[in-house]
């Protein structure tokens, strides 16, 4: 069962800076701070490592496939490069392929006006203004806390709250989700996720569906002392595309080797502690 048992905490836990603090206070502030720190991800680079797994109707592992990425930032943002299939380094003519692409779209930005540059950090926050509807879109309750890569967390349970109207249509999955969420107490980053999907959830104008059951892991590690970046995401999903081909997959996602990208183009290592 995803949702455990309380630890004997309702509503409240003393607050850092004396006092009570509750639940829904947690989450708002959580919010506001950026959740998962995303801006300040654009300071690092690092390698992603996607395993897929199909099963079939008995259960049994039909296929497994792995992309591994390089993330670096090109032009003050992330950008993907394929390196690796199943494993292996791509072929001569498949790495040559994603060399052509990364310096094409490294001469695009390195030409992009100021106009150019601000019209796209607007169509990122704009994607993802729909998670300020989250503290209105559910009803919390603190568990305890628990301690995530050597940092107390707090632990909050999220039910979907009736009668939610979302003003965004991202924001409509939070009707069909619950989690817990585990938000470190320093600095109110989303360290921990565990959520479960309680209905049909559509996408791609209902072309791609979701069945109930669906699960997500999500977790951070802190990094060099200084930020919490992504270490590990896992879904298991029975899903249906095209409202015609069955799938049941599960999908692994590794992240590793972070890197501090210097705005000199030096990349220094630096130490990850977990």
């Amino acid at each position: 069962m995803l949702l455990g048992a309380s630890c004997g905490v309702r509503g409240q836990v003393s607050g850092g800076l004396g006092g009570e603090i509750d639940a829904l206070s947690i989450i708002r502030r959580s919010v506001e701070r950026d959740w998962t720190d995303f801006t300040a991800r654009t300071n690092y680079t690092y390698q992603q490592e996607i395993v897929e797994r199909q099963r079939n109707r008995e259960g049994k592992i039909a296929h497994t496939g792995s992309q591994t990425h390089e993330i670096m930032i090109l032009g003050g943002r992330p950008y993907e490069r394929l390196i690796a299939k199943d494993g292996k380094p791509l072929p001569a003519k498949e790495a040559q392929k994603e060399q052509s692409e990364l310096d094409r779209e490294l001469a695009k930005r390195q030409h992009e006006s100021p106009a150019e540059r601000t019209k796209v950090e607007r169509q990122r926050a704009d994607e993802r203004r729909f998670i300020r509807e989250i503290p209105d879109a559910f009803t919390f309750r603190m568990t305890g806390s628990e301690t995530v890569s050597g940092q107390p967390a707090w632990v909050i349970e999220a039910e979907p709250k009736p009668g939610f109207r979302p003003k965004r249509s991202a924001a409509r999955m939070f009707q069909k989700v619950r989690a817990r969420i585990w938000i470190e107490q320093g600095t109110y980053h989303w360290v921990k996720l565990d959520a479960q999907v309680l209905d049909t959830l559509s996408f791609g104008l209902g072309l791609f569906r979701v069945a109930p059951g669906a699960s997500l892991h999500f977790e951070q590690i802190r990094v060099n002392d200084e930020i919490w970046l992504p270490s590990t995401v896992e879904v298991q999903a029975d899903a249906r595309l095209a409202l015609l081909k069955k799938l049941r997959a599960e999908v692994d996602i590794r992240y590793s080797g972070y890197k501090k990208f210097q705005s000199e183009s030096r990349i220094e290592s630096v130490a990850e502690t977990q």
